[in-house]
């Protein structure tokens, strides 16, 4: 199991206008792109804490995209590189860069809501996974995004334990860049629940037992036509810390 960045190489793309994205791999078998949450990448999300080598062990080649602004990937500060849905096509482009035509797509968080807006926008993996996501996060993003503009635009100012000021520690442990993320807020793009209740393929919504971030998980699952709802413990942050996480996603994919 890969325990440092430096064992599984970072590999990079060029998207159409010009910002370099990199992406990590790691097994063999069926594709599963994999996409991380808002101020992680791939390593902390997924690999850390071994989601990575449970899921690659049933049969997966697993490919971890760092997001724009995220990670190895380029954090440009211009807006004219943050237009609506920017990382649903940037996933787009990983996956024709890669030439993938039969696979599995998914996220957690952010990387949950990115894997609808591709499925919305045409992508037709054989499965898909929402973690980290209920129903309310899809529907109406600027809930969350309105927290994080306060995060973002107060760094240095949150009250010791405030949920601000953890979403703060978060970002400095990643070495996230507040200049770059501020303008990816304004890049979310509403999925409405008639457009979640066209997505036929299973989806797997695993979320914490006391993750309320993004609203009801549950809900989310009943509003999609295969939806399967998995709990895991922990909350929004701390789920990911779980092994249980990474089995119900090789559970998910394995069948």
């Amino acid at each position: 199991m890969a325990t440092t960045p430096a064992e599984l190489p970072v590999r990079y793309f060029t998207a159409p206008d010009g910002v370099r994205l990199a992406w990590r791999e790691m097994g063999e078998g069926r594709p599963l792109v994999l996409m991380h949450g808002l101020f992680s990448n791939a390593w902390t999300n997924w690999i850390r804490y071994g989601h990575a080598a449970r899921i690659a062990q049933v049969g997966v080649r697993l490919i971890l995209p760092d997001l724009r602004g995220h990670g190895d990937s380029d954090a440009p500060h211009d807006k004219s590189f943050w237009p609506p849905d920017i990382l649903a096509a940037d996933g787009e482009a990983l996956v024709a860069h890669l030439g993938l035509t039969d696979y599995d797509l998914g996220g957690y968080s952010l990387g949950g809501r990115t894997t609808a807006r591709m499925l919305a926008r045409g992508a037709r993996p054989g499965r898909a996974i929402f973690s980290g996501m209920g129903l309310q996060g899809m529907v109406h993003t600027s809930g969350r995004g309105g927290f994080f503009r306060t995060v973002l635009e107060g760094i240095g100012t949150h009250p010791r334990g405030s949920a601000e000021w953890m979403a703060e520690a978060f970002l400095k442990t990643t070495g996230g860049d507040a200049q770059a993320l501020l303008p990816l807020l304004d890049t979310f793009v509403d999925t409405p629940r008639a457009v979640l209740e066209s997505f036929d393929m299973p989806i797997l919504v695993a979320c914490g037992a006391e993750d309320n971030d993004n609203g009801s998980a549950e809900a989310l699952a009943e509003t999609l036509p295969r939806g399967v709802f998995v709990s895991v413990p922990g909350n929004h942050m701390s789920a990911v810390l779980k092994p249980e996480l990474g089995e119900a996603i090789a559970d998910f994919v394995h069948h």
